[in-house]
């Protein structure tokens, strides 16, 4: 399995979380882009961009919604790359899914290939 993403759970606003997402093999060598990406509660299966990171320079890019309270970042060592989410809100509850692709910085669903199963954030109010 190329993505295996991690770290979900309930929590109240204010709290903080870090996601995980464990990539295998020559993954980032052909995906040099990876992201995280959210689905809402009730939104069906859209998809909604939160943050990427290109895997070599470790350039980083944000949706406006995670701008200022979520960190995207990766450890080469251990080929992981990380979501810290702080000051959660209710309206960050949503399956958070790691992605790869070959496309830097695209916020666009369809430029990502290889998928994570996705891990559950959910914040209480």
């Amino acid at each position: 399995v190329p993505l295996v993403d991690s770290g979900g759970g309930l929590v109240q606003t204010g709290d903080s979380l870090r996601l995980s997402c464990v990539v295998s093999g020559r993954t980032t060598f052909n995906y040099p882009s990876m992201a995280w990406f959210r689905q809402a509660p009730g939104k069906g299966k859209e998809r909604e961009f939160v943050a990427a990171i290109e895997w070599t320079e470790g350039l980083t890019f944000y949706s406006m919604p995670a701008q200022g309270r979520f960190t995207i970042s990766r450890d080469l060592r251990d080929s992981t790359m990380y979501l810290q989410m702080n000051d959660l809100k209710p309206e960050d509850t949503a399956l958070y899914s790691c992605a790869a692709g070959p496309i830097i910085a695209s916020p666009i669903t369809e430029s990502y290939e290889l998928w994570g199963r996705g891990t559950q954030v959910t914040v209480s109010s």
